[in-house]
């Protein structure tokens, strides 16, 4: 068996998140005979990570939140101690940053954003590039290969990694680091709540409007659609550049990447800048005049019509039949 890989893990004060599970899937395919040993760094408690053969908790008095260039220079430090096989995260903001920082310091290249990958001299990769618009083929030749995975480019369902695990008992082992006095420079001091219940990106349902909206005033039904189905409302850029709603609804390339259980495309075209932010939605429902729009020819249902009458019908009816429940 080869070196084990070491998985990072993106977590808030002990919360560990969906995404974790997509890089152990990223793990095991890329090195399915290597070990697989998560890295929890920080707390004082090691979070219940599934999908991992042991777990390396990483303790320091400057690592007790999240702290980039530290984490990066502890990460990088038990690397030296193990020599891993691989570095790899998911490739959330705080995934990418970390391992970048351990690149930098190990003087390795890093490959971000991965859609597949086979070991070798050297890796062969495919990345996602320009917000997923566009696949590259390259070459990875690194004494420490290091990678994030791109966002739902592995599944996450817990069976694709806990059952594959040699224990379900994972043993965790303590690794203490030595840092300099201002490796915690850079870190998170404070947090402000800005939002309650259902996220955008952890919806179950989104329910975005485009252009075909028309108003401000046109969100209204569609943001009666989503509390119905205990979902989130979205948007598309030209929507925020109209100023009808938030830059935080906006899915896109410069927003949001989003994977539901169901998207619902309201008088979006389906351009590619939208497209690649909700492409990771289990099934999408597209709503729009036009038949032959990007995103109702890719889409799993179509309704062609208009969205300022298809809309209020279904609000009616869902309220009738659980009026009549």
């Amino acid at each position: 068996m080869s070196n084990p890989v070491l998985v990072f893990i993106d977590h808030d004060r002990g919360a560990v998140g969906d995404d974790t599970r997509q890089a152990f899937a990223f793990a095991r395919a890329c090195l399915p005979d290597a070990a697989v040993a998560a890295v929890v760094i920080g707390g004082d408690t090691t979070p219940a990570v599934t999908g991992a053969d042991t777990i390396w908790h990483v303790r320091h008095a400057e690592l007790d939140d999240y702290a980039p260039e530290a984490w990066g220079d502890a990460l990088h430090q038990l690397a030296a101690e193990v020599t891993p096989s691989a570095i790899v995260t998911t490739g959330t903001e705080r995934g990418n940053e970390v391992l970048a920082h351990v690149a930098a310091i190990a003087d390795e290249p890093f490959a971000a954003n991965v859609v597949a990958a086979t070991p070798g001299a050297p890796w062969q990769i495919r990345r996602a590039r320009w917000g997923g618009s566009l696949l590259e083929d390259a070459t990875l030749t690194a004494v420490l290969p290091i990678l994030s995975c791109a966002l739902h480019a592995y599944p996450s369902d817990p069976s694709t990694t806990s059952t594959t695990s040699t224990t379900s008992n994972p043993n965790v082992a303590e690794f203490v680091p030595v840092l300099q006095p201002d490796a915690g420079r850079t870190r998170i001091v404070d947090r402000v709540q800005v939002a309650e219940g259902i996220t955008l990106t952890t919806a179950p349902v989104v329910v975005s409007g485009g252009r075909g909206v028309g108003s401000e005033e046109g969100f209204a039904a569609i943001e009666a659609l989503a509390e119905l189905l205990g979902g989130a409302v979205g948007c598309s850029r030209v929507v925020t550049n109209q100023g009808w709603r938030p830059h935080a609804d906006q899915v896109g390339q410069t927003g949001k990447r989003v994977a539901p259980d169901l998207y619902i495309a309201c008088g979006i075209s389906g351009a590619i800048q939208h497209w690649v932010g909700m492409q990771a939605a289990k099934q999408i429902l597209a709503i729009n005049l036009d038949r032959d729009a990007p995103m109702v020819t890719k889409a799993d249902y179509a309704v062609i019509g208009d969205l300022h009458e298809v809309i209020p019908a279904i609000v009616d009816e869902i309220r009738r039949r659980r009026a009549a429940t």
